[in-house]
C-alpha cells in the first residue's frame, strides 16, 4: 500500500551501496522539508516517547474516512528530521482511513532501518508511527 514517493525512496534505498550513503540520504530527504513555523512547535503539536524533540502537524483536507492525511513536521535532529521526510512519503496523500491500514513497521523494514537505527531511535520511529494513526484516526471520527 506504500505511495510512489516512498516506493521512489525504497529504489533509492536499494540502489545505495552502504549505510552511511543511505544515512546521508535520509539526512537529505530532510533538509529538503520545509521548517515547521515556531507557532507550530508547541506542546500539542510534540510526539513524546522520541529523543530528540519531534513536532507532527496534521493537515486534513476533508471530514470523516474519506479526508485525504497529509502532515508536516520538524526535528531538532537532522536524521529524524529525515525520518519524518520518510514517514510523509509513506502516510501523505492517503485518506484517513488508509493509514490505519498502513503496515508501517514492514514498508520500513523494507529499508532495512530496524537494524540501522538505534533502540532510542526506533523507539522515537514508533512513536511518530503511533501519533501519526492517532491523528489519522481522530480525523476519520470527525
Amino acid at each position: 500500500m506504500a505511495s510512489a514517493a516512498f516506493e521512489e525512496i525504497a529504489e533509492t534505498f536499494a540502489f545505495l551501496e552502504d549505510w552511511e550513503e543511505r544515512y546521508r540520504y535520509v539526512i537529505e530527504l530532510g533538509r529538503d522539508m520545509e521548517p515547521l513555523d515556531d507557532a507550530l512547535r508547541v506542546p500539542a503539536t510534540k510526539v513524546e516517547g522520541c529523543a530528540s524533540q519531534v513536532w507532527l502537524v496534521p493537515e486534513i483536507d476533508g471530514t470523516g474516512p474519506g479526508a485525504t492525511f497529509r502532515f508536516r513536521g520538524d526535528s531538532d535532529a537532522m536524521i529524524v528530521k529525515g525520518l519524518i521526510a520518510v514517514l510523509r512519503a509513506l502516510y501523505s496523500d492517503l485518506t484517513v482511513q488508509e493509514v490505519g491500514r498502513v503496515d508501517a513497521q514492514q514498508e520500513l523494514a523494507r529499508l532495512g532501518l530496524n537494524e540501522h537505527l538505534s533502540s532510542q531511535r526506533s523507539n522515537g520511529l514508533r512513536a511518530m508511527v503511533g501519533r501519526i494513526r492517532d491523528l489519522a484516526s481522530r480525523a476519520a471520527a470527525a
